[in-house]
């Protein structure tokens, strides 16, 4: 199976590729086709921008196209900045204006009021060949018909934290910096990728899309893969 990564955000493509390490699986991205679409994220949840982003690159490059879209959930917002988290500061904000930005939003916030969590939605939107080798999957797995699966897999991840109260890491991108995984009690950016790998959000959705692209035939773990 060959597939095209529909982002352009390379720190998120460096964490996908590290997690699909071991399938049978031919992986490129955007940047590998020219004239890719730039999609508008309009969509009112993470599901259907994931799909939207997923469905365009699909369209574009005649690949199965993988794409997500992650959103964080901050409890004392009322789950602000939500799906709009990575524009949170404006249309162009970078990584440190919407750290920023929520560490304001929450000053004065007691610790036990900061709960937060990532939830990311992963998308693969199939070509017509992969969608009809899922089709065939189909009649030995009747799970696909009742998740509505076409032309389409969805996945979901979370990750449960706070939002601390100053940025501390170096490694990471977007809230890294600020959001404290309530497992390790430290930041996700004072983990190496390897570290945040085991137990991102992202990680979650990623795992969940493998098994079933391993489950329902669409790829194979490489031999002497673990």
């Amino acid at each position: 199976m060959k597939i095209v990564l529909a982002t352009r955000n390379r720190d998120k493509a460096r964490e996908i590729l590290a997690m699909l390490q071991g399938l049978d699986l031919e992986v490129v991205t955007l940047a590998d086709f020219a004239g890719a679409p730039e999609t508008v994220e309009d969509g009112e949840t993470l599901e259907a921008n994931a799909f939207k982003k997923a469905r365009e690159a699909r369209d574009h490059t005649g690949l199965s196209a993988l794409a997500d879209d992650t959103g964080l959930e901050v409890a004392a917002l009322g789950g602000a900045p939500g799906v709009y988290a990575a524009r949170y500061a404006g249309a162009h904000a970078t990584y440190a204006d919407n750290c920023r930005k929520l560490l304001a939003a929450l000053e004065g916030v007691p610790a036990s009021k900061r709960r937060a969590r990532f939830r990311t939605v992963m998308a693969l939107a199939l070509s017509a060949g992969d969608a009809r080798h899922l089709a065939a999957a189909a009649q030995d797995h009747p799970e696909i018909a009742l998740m509505g699966a076409g032309d389409r897999l969805l996945s979901e991840g979370i990750l449960n934290g706070s939002i601390a109260t100053a940025a501390s890491g170096d490694h990471g991108f977007g809230y890294d910096p600020v959001f404290v995984d309530a497992s390790q009690n430290r930041t996700l950016a004072q983990m190496t990728l390897a570290e945040k790998n085991q137990s991102s959000h992202r990680y979650r959705a990623l795992v969940e899309m493998r098994e079933m692209l391993l489950r329902f035939g669409l790829v194979r773990e490489q031999e002497g893969a673990k």
